[in-house]
């Protein structure tokens, strides 16, 4: 079965990366572009007896590994 996890910086955190890049896409002359948030979009490949099982070990996974809980949030779609 296959995961998409999709990992975002929490409201209260700075983005640089996102600044830098509303500021470039204003200076290209996308002046629409009020703000940008930058994340990351992680695909899984998993196997397991059930999809609760499978969801169990991805948020363990996204916990210990693929996010950094204290500035990150996550959110896991099973297909």
């Amino acid at each position: 079965m296959k995961a998409k996890i999709y990992v975002t910086l929490k409201k209260c955190v700075l983005d640089p990366q996102g600044k830098a890049v509303a500021g470039a896409l204003n200076a290209m002359n996308y002046k629409e572009v009020e703000d940008v948030r930058v994340g990351k979009f992680i695909e899984v490949e998993i196997k397991g007896s059930s999809n609760k099982e499978q969801e169990a070990r991805l948020k363990e996974m996204c916990d210990n590994l693929l996010a950094n809980t204290v500035i990150e949030n996550y959110r896991i779609e099973m297909e």
